[in-house]
């Protein structure tokens, strides 16, 4: 078997600490951003880890669960790893709906496994909706 590239390791290994830190305590997200970083939170924007933390701690729910169904990372001209996942959440007791969220990954002082951060995420919601004739399909809500 073939080991995976460098930029897919990095991205597996982000994905499931991030999920598992937003999953269990969000207030130690911001050790993953910089003071640069960006988040689009569906077309909310913030920037700097203070204010993102901020936001990720004002959403309105207590508990969440994350179960990722895909992801796929991939490197960028300029050093960094795009990741994109898709995946199903569950919050408080609402019903389990779809998200997909993209990141920028960076590294820090030159070393992927010592230290990595997102310098852009942008999360989506993804709510099954009718459509005309009894056909429904999965839409992002604006």
């Amino acid at each position: 078997m073939t080991a995976k590239p460098f930029w897919e390791q990095v991205g597996i290994s982000f994905v499931q600490h991030y999920y598992h830190q937003f999953d269990s305590d969000r207030s130690l997200l911001g050790a993953l951003y910089l003071d640069s970083s960006c988040l689009s939170w569906e077309g909310e924007q913030c920037r700097g880890k203070v204010a993102i933390v901020e936001k990720l701690l004002k959403l309105p729910f207590r508990k969440i669960a994350h179960s990722i169904t895909a992801q796929d990372h991939q490197p960028t001209p300029d050093g960094c790893i795009l990741s994109v996942v898709v995946g199903q959440l569950k919050a408080d007791d609402d019903q389990i709906i779809g998200f997909h969220q993209t990141f920028i990954l960076k590294s820090i002082d030159e070393s992927w496994f010592r230290r990595k951060c997102c310098v852009d995420d942008t999360q989506r919601l993804a709510f099954l909706v009718p459509l005309q004739g009894n056909r429904s399909m999965w839409t992002s809500i604006a």
